[in-house]
């Protein structure tokens, strides 16, 4: 299943996606520069714009190639010569570069490599540590309520209506820091600096309308701009981390090399201050008097909170069951993708039990945890279990379940043995065409990616990626592959 996750006016909101139809995601909604990283290092340094204040240790340098090139998920109605237009090359170029027979052996939502022009290199300064840009332990005992409430502007006395209930501008920043796990600080700081929101009770009309720069009329409102732009922090963070981003893309869809020895916070600022600004709009955004100005007066210091590091590299995962009943057989429907939004770590995967029944139904099957634990929050078509010990959402290893029914969900607080039920699948928290399970995890607040270092491995079924919303299960010699569908190739039985 494919799935758009939505918190609604009316409207898509909050967009990652789950559909029962294999067709691919919007480009605007997908990440913009994955870049290879197996070519050679760059021999000559672009022009590099700088910034003169403090910069904390840096991170090892990674080797850039002398010509960047990014993934392009190919969009229904693409062709090679079409796609080769808009990057200012050639289809025999692209089917070389990618090892394609020719041409036509392509098909929507198919990943290929495309080159990139860039002759800029962006600014070195850090903004923020990782543990700040994600919703991490370093968030434990903020109160944006209480903080919004210390402030004079307009966001103070803003609401929005989401779901058909009127929602305060601090309970919006909150469902929003909640959903993409993208630390509400950065979230206040961003929309402080973009419009003055936390500081003048009256901005202008353009600030009002579009808080956070993003023009498009289609965004409209608070929420809808504060998700945009977690799910382009999130694009930039994990991205890079685990997609090999080294470039950022402006509004005019120019690009920029991102300097050597960032951190992914920084570099999650950067993706998204870059997609509402021009060249000399980002440079002052990222210096001295920008965004880190807007910060620091709301907060202080952000590398004073700093949690290193925030995913230790010696990190173990307790092993995790199937999420059904021994003796069911149910179907993997999709494989790694966004935990929510595209922009996050492809850290879900989807199941559907075993039905003759299509589109959304209700149904008697049971989501099972995979894990012991305790339900730290149970809202919105989903439950987030602590499975570390811990009771806070944002400390250790959490899990996620999405699409749970609101009949029978289990509560917050909630202490479940592994196996325990927990729900029944659904179409409901955002927008489903296919009742399912969607499953991702979490670790100190950071999506982990399905299939990475840590692999998602469940009742020895382990998860492999082959594009967004493709992939197989692995066990010894059996392999399931991911598919909208039910039949022997994606049935999961025994456990």
């Amino acid at each position: 299943m494919k799935h758009i996750f939505t918190v609604t006016l009316t409207l898509m909101l909050l967009v990652s996606a789950c559909s029962s139809a294999p067709s691919s995601p919007r480009q605007e909604d997908l990440p913009t520069t994955v870049v290879a990283l197996h070519q050679a290092p760059r021999v000559a340094a672009a022009p590099t714009a700088r910034v003169s204040f403090r910069t904390p240790t840096p991170d090892p340098t990674r080797n850039r190639p002398p010509q960047p090139t990014e993934v392009y998920l190919l969009q229904p109605g693409d062709t090679l010569g079409r796609v080769a237009l808009q990057y200012g090359t050639t289809a025999d170029d692209l089917v070389a570069m990618n090892g394609l027979p020719d041409a036509n052996h392509v098909k929507a939502g198919q990943p290929i490599n495309v080159p990139v022009k860039v002759t800029r290199t962006g600014p070195a300064n850090k903004l923020v540590p990782d543990s700040e840009l994600v919703y991490s332990p370093a968030y434990v005992g903020f109160d944006v309520d209480a903080f919004v409430r210390t402030q004079k502007g307009y966001l103070k006395s803003y609401t929005e209506e989401v779901d058909h209930v009127t929602l305060t501008g601090a309970q919006i920043v909150r469902l929003v820091a909640d959903r993409y796990s993208v630390g509400p600080r950065v979230l206040l700081a961003l929309l402080e600096y973009q419009s003055h929101w936390l500081s003048d009770p009256t901005p202008d009309w353009q600030s009002i309308t579009f808080p956070l720069g993003f023009g498009d009329p289609n965004y409209k409102g608070l929420v809808k701009q504060l998700a945009r732009a977690a799910d382009f922090l999130n694009d930039g963070y994990y991205g890079y981390k685990t997609r090999g981003y080294t470039t950022a893309r402006f509004e005019d869809g120019a690009r920029v090399l991102l300097a050597p020895g960032l951190n992914a916070g920084t570099i999650a600022l950067q993706t998204e201050l870059a997609r509402v600004n021009g060249w000399d709009g980002w440079l002052e955004a990222l210096g001295p008097n920008g965004f880190a100005s807007a910060y620091t007066r709301l907060f202080g210091d952000p590398f004073v909170k700093s949690v290193e590091p925030l995913v230790p590299p010696t990190l173990t995962l307790p092993a995790l069951q199937l999420p059904w009943s021994k003796g069911e057989t149910w179907y993997y429907s999709g494989g790694p993708h966004g935990g929510w939004g595209n922009g996050s770590a492809w850290a879900a995967v989807d199941f559907i039990p075993s039905d003759t029944r299509t589109g959304c139904y209700d149904t008697d099957a049971w989501v099972t945890a995979v894990a012991d634990g305790v339900v730290v929050r149970s809202d919105t078509g989903m439950i987030i279990q602590a499975i570390s010990g811990s009771d806070r959402e944002q400390v250790g290893w959490t899990i996620q379940y999405l699409h749970l029914a609101t009949r029978d969900r289990v509560a917050e607080g909630t202490k479940l043995k592994t196996g325990d039920r927990v729900g029944h699948p659904s179409c409901e928290g955002g927008f489903s065409d296919g009742t399912h399970v969607h499953i991702a995890r979490r670790y100190n607040g950071e999506w982990i990616a399905a299939d990475g270092s840590m692999p998602l491995v469940f009742s020895g079924w382990r998860v492999h990626l082959t594009s967004m919303y493709d992939g197989t299960l692995t066990k010894g010699d059996q392999t399931r592959t991911a598919c909208a569908c039910r039949n022997e190739s994606n049935m999961v039985g025994d456990q």
